[in-house]
């Protein structure tokens, strides 16, 4: 006879084979889970991979397509730009509606101009190709020249260009950076700007930084789309008032100059109250 410990023991030692046998198949059977898984993870990743290679591919192409249309389209301009100055210059032998026109075809120019300038600052700073040079630059006779050039722009518009700066201010600064910084912010500020509005360029010492304010009294700029002021190809409320045409990246060229730089940009607006862009520099030590 075989005792009760004896028979215990054994169906003991049967539940224990029957449980790592269920326990066995329990894990093969999740193991051929967790490799149909491995497969299929890695079938979605190699799927992934080759559409970031594909947009990669016509991201590339995006940039060269714009890069050489640009560049194209830069020389037209220019001799556009160049031909309107000289019958500008000799505006005297033409009627009332000849110079308008002649101003409307310049300002046609310029607007293109600057769409390309965009488009070329755009594609260097997607590409990471933009130099830093700083150098000490007095801030006034370079601010002034700019304001020059603008003025027959204004003027065409009727807008009142005023600079104000104290003299013997020196930023460190790209040259190539400050421009195209003044560029963008002086063109929007009159861009936006009705007749007989003004348009305001300041320079003020504040400590170690030297701050450059364009103010306009435009239409001022929403708390919404504030938000989206430096983002690219934002078409904000706002509309320009001479039928000018805007690539909405101005303003994120703007602040990625100006960071680069070790400088800020900020705005100060309220609708129908105008704005006021301010960047930082740092003075010449």
């Amino acid at each position: 006879m075989i005792s009760i410990g004896a028979f215990f023991l054994a169906s003991l030692l049967l539940l224990v084979i029957i449980l790592q046998v269920r326990a066995y198949y329990i894990l093969k059977r999740q193991n051929s889970i967790i490799t149909k898984q491995s497969i299929e993870i890695q079938k979605q990743n190699e799927a992934l991979a080759r559409q970031n290679q594909q947009l990669n591919d016509l991201n590339i192409e995006k940039q060269q397509i714009i890069g050489v249309v640009s560049h194209d389209l830069k020389g037209p301009f220019n001799r556009i730009f160049a031909i309107m100055q000289l019958m500008s210059m000799s505006g005297d032998n033409l009627t009332d509606d000849q110079k308008e026109y002649v101003g409307k075809i310049h300002q046609i120019a310029v607007d293109g101009l600057n769409m390309v300038r965009n488009l070329l600052d755009s594609r260097q700073i997607d590409e990471k190709i933009l130099d830093l040079t700083l150098e000490p630059i007095e801030l006034k006779p370079f601010v002034s020249s700019f304001v020059k050039n603008f003025r027959s722009v204004a003027d065409r518009k009727k807008i009142n260009l005023h600079f104000k700066g104290p003299d013997g201010v020196v930023v460190m600064a790209d040259r190539l950076y400050l421009s195209r910084i003044l560029d963008n912010l002086l063109s929007n500020a009159i861009k936006f700007s009705e007749k007989e509005k003004n348009v305001t360029v300041s320079i003020e010492n504040s400590g170690e930084q030297v701050l450059l304010t364009v103010t306009d009294e435009g239409p001022g700029i929403s708390e919404e789309d504030q938000k989206k002021l430096y983002l690219k190809f934002q078409k904000l409320t706002a509309r320009p008032t001479g039928g000018e045409s805007s690539t909405g990246l101005g303003l994120s060229i703007v602040k990625t100059l100006i960071e680069k730089m070790g400088g800020s940009i900020s705005c100060k607006s309220q609708l129908d109250k105008g704005a006021a862009f301010t960047i930082s520099l740092k003075k010449d030590s």
